[in-house]
């Protein structure tokens, strides 16, 4: 007996560059037309999510554009001055911005949802799980199992050279100079020969 396999995996969304293309389309469409065609952009997102929510929001939006119609068609003149005009443009436009936030918001999360659900298939699948498994390096001479391997045995580093260091020259000593005789010395020198000076004088004075 044979099991049944895996479940194929959902569909992959669509890439991000065209989901926003299609998001900005759409959204222009119901802002554009001033609501006349709004519903198209809850009808995009109740087709792609296929969710009841979705498909009653259609139904509700479809049912406040037939009300907006209804006011205007009572409205005569050209700018829909009557206050049947002002309540109709106003229910159309608020309508328009309902339906444009409303699809954004349910085509956000489907796909949102839908990357997830894909990504957990994939992981979840036995070639993909392979695939992302890493593969361990090869078994070399030196890490093969079962193998001695040899003691490892440290290279002796050759001894490195210690530059001499420079032995500083003996300081010169400066050379020693004479001692400049002092201002005193020169005064008690002076002193000395004035009283020579006095002395002979006196020796003179005596002899006459």
């Amino acid at each position: 007996m044979h099991g049944s396999g895996y479940a194929p995996p959902s569909p992959q969304p669509p890439s991000t560059g065209v989901l926003v293309v299609l998001r900005v389309l759409f959204v222009a469409v119901a802002l554009l037309s001033i609501g006349f065609l709004a519903w198209v952009a809850p009808l995009r997102a109740a087709i792609v999510t296929r969710r009841r929510a979705e498909w009653l929001f259609l139904a509700g939006s479809v049912l406040v554009l037939c009300v907006s119609f209804a006011l205007l068609s009572t409205d005569n003149t050209k700018d829909f001055s009557t206050p049947n005009g002002n309540a109709g443009m106003i229910i159309l436009l608020l309508n328009a911005v309902a339906c444009a936030a409303y699809y954004l918001q349910a085509d956000i999360r489907h796909f949102s949802h839908l990357r997830q659900a894909h990504a957990g298939q994939l992981s979840m699948m036995p070639g993909y799980a392979s695939y992302a498994r890493p593969v361990p390096p090869p078994f070399t001479a030196t890490s093969a199992p079962g193998l001695p391997q040899p003691p490892y045995t440290p290279v002796p580093m050759p001894p490195t050279a210690v530059p001499p260091t420079a032995v500083p020259p003996p300081p010169v000593p400066a050379p020693q100079q004479r001692p400049v005789p002092s201002h005193i010395d020169q005064v008690r020198a002076e002193l000395d020969e004035l009283s020579d000076y006095l002395r002979k004088h006196d020796g003179r004075e005596d002899g006459r």
